[in-house]
């Protein structure tokens, strides 16, 4: 029998200056960047969070730790999204769907989501259609609101065995 099961994730980084501004695979043109050991992507951090959560399988943290020569200062988010896809697989899980909504009140990233959903749907393997990004502000309320930062949160889905 298969189940159906959900998981939800969450980052936020702050901006800083030199470095590009990636959110969920994309580049943005911005003035500062996401700190981070990786590129930074709350965006697709949160994903793979949400992955993970889904599979009972920890956070990002557990599996990719600063220091590891598998993780390398400034490894594209993306990547670590499409080894997060295969470790869910290998234990018999496919991802479903994935939604998330990205937290910032600079920069406007509407003109960017269309490209975003096609980078997210390339690295979990998954139709363009069951992959959703939103965007919102904070109306200058807390540290992505006065653009001290940017934040995310998703929730995705994963079919797989009832163990």
């Amino acid at each position: 029998m298969t189940r159906v099961r959900f998981g939800i994730g969450y980052d936020a980084h702050p901006l800083v200056e030199g470095r590009p501004l990636v959110l969920a695979g994309v580049r943005v043109p911005f003035e500062r960047g996401l700190d981070g050991h990786s590129d930074g992507d709350a965006a697709t951090h949160a994903i793979i969070d949400a992955v993970l959560g889904a599979a009972a399988m920890g956070d990002i943290g557990a599996h990719f730790k600063e220091g590891d020569p598998d993780v390398p200062k400034g490894v594209p988010s993306l990547a670590l999204l499409r080894r997060t896809v295969a470790m869910v697989r290998s234990r018999g899980f496919q991802v479903g769907n994935v939604d998330a909504t990205i937290v910032a009140q600079r920069p406007r990233l509407a003109g960017h989501i269309a490209a975003m959903r096609e980078a997210l749907a390339e690295a979990l393997g998954i139709p363009l259609v069951d992959v959703s990004i939103k965007a919102t502000t904070e109306d200058g309320m807390g540290f992505t609101g006065t653009g001290q930062g940017i934040s995310a949160i998703a929730i995705a889905s994963l079919t797989g065995p009832s163990h």
